[in-house]
C-alpha cells in the first residue's frame, strides 16, 4: 500500500467579489468562466519510506495542494488517501498518522519551547511520560534543550522553525508535510533541519515536502513532482529531472590575464558565455570538442589558466526549463 494516493484532485476557488478583484500574475492558477482552478486534476502516490518532493513557481498550487492534503481544504472533486483511509472524511484518523508543518504556522509564543510540546502531546492523548521523554529527545536533537525553558517569543527564526518540527513530531507521525521547511532560514538551523530529516526518512518515515530551495531537493527527495498553473507537468527523480538539460553542458573557466567574453562566445562550439567573479560559465554542446577548442585558442594568445572545470546539468536548470517548456518528463 501507498501512503499517499491522491487521485483525479481538484480545488475552485470563487473569485474575489467585484472591487476586490486582483491581476493574475504568469504564474497564478488559472481562471476560467468566473471560477479560479487552483489545482486542475492532478494525480499521483507517495510510497512508504520515500521523500517527496513538490516543487513550483509561486502561484502553482503546492501550498493548496498540502492543504486539502492534510484536512485544511476541501477537495472540489477528487480523492486523496493517507495509508488507505479518505482525508477529508477520516480526518482524525489520518491526524494520528501524519504530522504537518505549514509554511505559515507558528508556535505558541507565551509557552517555553519545552511546554509547546508537552501542550500538543496532551493533545493528542500522548501519556505524561512519554511526553516528557519524547520531547526531551526532539530538543536536543534539534538542538534547543538549552532554551528548552525560554518562552517561545524569544526563540529566533531558525528556532521556531526548529521547534515547529518538534511539535510535528511528538506523535511520532508516520507522515510528515513540510511546506518550506527551511525558507528563509539561517545555515545552522537548515543544516540542523535538513539532517534530520533524513535522519528521520532512513528510520522509515515517509516524508512530503514543498520547496523553492532546489539544493534541498535534490540531497533530500527520492521523486519530484513539478507543478505549474495547478497541473503536474513532470514526475520523476532528481537525477532523471536533470538529464533534460544534458544536451548542453558547462564549462567554468578562470583565466590568469585577459580574454573578452565576445571572444569566447565566437568560437565555434560555444552555446552562451556568462561573465561571473572570476571569469565565465560557458554553455556547449561538447564538453570535450569545447575544452580542446578553447584551450588551442588561449594557447595562441599567450593566457594563462587558473581553473577550468566542468559541471553535471543542475536541478534547477531543468526545473527553469520544465517550467518554461510547460511540458512533462516522459
Amino acid at each position: 500500500m501507498s501512503a499517499i494516493v491522491v487521485n483525479n484532485l481538484v480545488k475552485h476557488f470563487k473569485p474575489p467579489k467585484r472591487g476586490k478583484s486582483r491581476k493574475m500574475g504568469p504564474n497564478s492558477t488559472q481562471r476560467t468562466m468566473g471560477i479560479i482552478r487552483a489545482v486542475d486534476d492532478i494525480s499521483f502516490e507517495v510510497k512508504k519510506g520515500e521523500v517527496f518532493g513538490f516543487l513550483g513557481p509561486n502561484g502553482a498550487g503546492k501550498t493548496t495542494t498540502i492543504r486539502m492534503m492534510t484536512g485544511v481544504l476541501k477537495p472540489t472533486r477528487g480523492e486523496i488517501k493517507i495509508l488507505g483511509s479518505n482525508a477529508w472524511k477520516n480526518q482524525i484518523a489520518v491526524k494520528q498518522v501524519t504530522g504537518n508543518v505549514p509554511e505559515l504556522a507558528n508556535v505558541y509564543l507565551d509557552m517555553s519551547g519545552l511546554q509547546n510540546l508537552m501542550f500538543i502531546g496532551e493533545i493528542y492523548g500522548v501519556s505524561k511520560q512519554e511526553r516528557i521523554e519524547r520531547g526531551e529527545i526532539l530538543l536536543k536533537k534539534f538542538d534547543l534543550y538549552e532554551k528548552r525553558a525560554l518562552k517561545a517569543k524569544k526563540y529566533s527564526k531558525g528556532m521556531k522553525q526548529r521547534l515547529l518540527l518538534c511539535i510535528a513530531l511528538m506523535t511520532n507521525p508516520k507522515i510528515l508535510f513540510l511546506d518550506e521547511p527551511t525558507s528563509g532560514l539561517d545555515v545552522q538551523s537548515a543544516k540542523i533541519i535538513k539532517d534530520l530529516i533524513k535522519e528521520y526518512n532512513k528510520e522509515g518515515m515517509t516524508i512530503f515536502l514543498t520547496t523553492h530551495d532546489m539544493e534541498v531537493a535534490n540531497s533530500l527527495c527520492d521523486r519530484i513532482a513539478i507543478i505549474n498553473h495547478g497541473k503536474i507537468i513532470s514526475l520523476d527523480t532528481p537525477e532523471n529531472i536533470k538529464k533534460l538539460t544534458q544536451e548542453y553542458q558547462a564549462i567554468d573557466l578562470h583565466l590568469v590575464n585577459g580574454v573578452s567574453k565576445q571572444e569566447i562566445k565566437d568560437l565555434r562550439n560555444i552555446i552562451e558565455v556568462q561573465e561571473v567573479q572570476e571569469g565565465f560559465h560557458i554553455i556547449v554542446e561538447d564538453i570535450h570538442d569545447s575544452i580542446c577548442e578553447i584551450v588551442d585558442y588561449i594557447k595562441t594568445r599567450n593566457v594563462k589558466i587558473k581553473h577550468l572545470s566542468t559541471h553535471k546539468p543542475k536541478l534547477e536548470e531543468a526545473f527553469l526549463k520544465i517550467i518554461e517548456g510547460g511540458g512533462k518528463n516522459e
